[in-house]
């Protein structure tokens, strides 16, 4: 798999031809299985075949029971910058209900562990889980809080099909996802970590300044990124692609030369799709004036009709060129953004 990884970024370097690679992100998976060595040797392909800023972010995603005092220790000496840690809940009952394979403890000892060599680190949380309570919502708060954390990412629980979850919820073993109750943890999220000094930048990303995620902010501002690995997707402005999700197939393939990838063209109204949904999830929203610039007035006035009622609805509001999502309107921005597409625009 690492010879197959090292093969596609030789492949594909040309793509990002005379652009700087700014963020370098293991995520997907688990990473953080990948031996030191193996992370330092990917890392020293990426310098070799593409042009690297001087100090990038460099981030591994890693779960608690990957992450001995000894495997922490080596990261802090590589490369990697930053790590990005699948807490989701202190509490046992949670993350046993989410098929977690760390406890509680190990939780915390990952923490404290983790904070002792790095500065830069992620957290990630999940609300909205049948029978987390608020109280214990805020204690799970409280708890990241109380490790100096400087960057949160928190998800509403989602129910994959066809997963031990759905299976669960079908048996009536345990209650389905409360939307309401979901709805009102995530407001209470974004006022104990406002108060803390957390900025909310992006739907799901609160970071303190200078910690923002700069792989997330790349995302979500519609900069170009290359996926490299089983089911990975890349977007270079105009098109974007993803590679084959089995593992077998994509080795193969690389070991004949051959990317395993389709693309897709995306139209002018594919882009503004993309723009409104990734901009209004943001705390720079989207720009009136760049919707104009870069798809015309037509879609500018279309954008200013759809959005009229979410404006009278307090939902969405315009400050100077940017239209911007609310507070009462953030949790619901992706369907919000979805009524603002433009449908089979020619």
């Amino acid at each position: 798999m690492v010879n197959a990884l090292v093969k596609e970024l030789e492949l594909r370097k040309d793509e990002l031809k005379n652009q700087n690679v700014e963020t370098i992100y293991f995520g997907g998976g688990t990473p953080s299985l990948l031996t030191i060595d193996e992370l330092q040797f990917l890392i020293s392909e990426v310098y070799k075949n593409y042009q690297v800023v001087e100090h990038p972010e460099i981030t591994l995603e890693a779960n608690p029971d990957d992450l001995s005092e000894n495997i922490i220790i080596q990261l802090s000496k590589s490369p990697i910058n930053r790590l990005s840690i699948g807490i989701q809940s202190f509490f046992e009952a949670d993350l046993k209900l989410m098929n977690r394979a760390h406890n509680a403890e190990e939780a915390k000892k990952c923490l404290s562990l983790a904070t002792r060599y790095f500065e830069n680190i992620s957290v990630d949380l999940i609300y909205g889980i049948s029978g987390l309570t608020n109280e214990n919502w805020i204690k799970n708060i409280d708890t990241v809080l109380g490790f100096n954390i400087p960057h949160i990412s928190s998800y509403a629980l989602t129910v994959e099909p066809k997963t031990a979850l759905d299976s669960f919820i079908k048996k009536g073993v345990i209650d389905n996802v409360d939307d309401d109750l979901a709805q009102e943890q995530f407001h209470i999220l974004i006022e104990k970590l406002e108060a803390s000094g957390f900025v909310h930048y992006e739907l799901s990303n609160f970071g303190k300044p200078d910690y923002f995620s700069k792989n997330n902010s790349a995302y979500w501002q519609g900069k170009p990124y290359l996926g490299i690995g089983p089911s990975a997707h890349s977007f270079n402005g105009n098109e974007r692609g993803w590679n084959v999700r089995n593992n077998s197939k994509y080795i193969k393939s690389l070991e004949v030369n051959i990317l395993p990838i389709e693309t897709e063209v995306l139209s002018l109204t594919d882009k503004y799709n993309e723009y409104i949904m990734t901009g209004l999830r943001t705390v720079w929203g989207v720009s009136l004036e760049k919707v104009e610039r870069n798809f015309g007035l037509q879609y500018k006035r279309y954008l200013l009709e759809q959005s009229e009622k979410y404006i009278n609805e307090h939902l969405l509001y315009i400050d100077g060129d940017k239209l911007l999502v609310t507070k009462k309107g953030k949790f619901l921005s992706d369907g919000i953004a979805s009524d603002l597409f433009k449908i089979n625009l020619t």
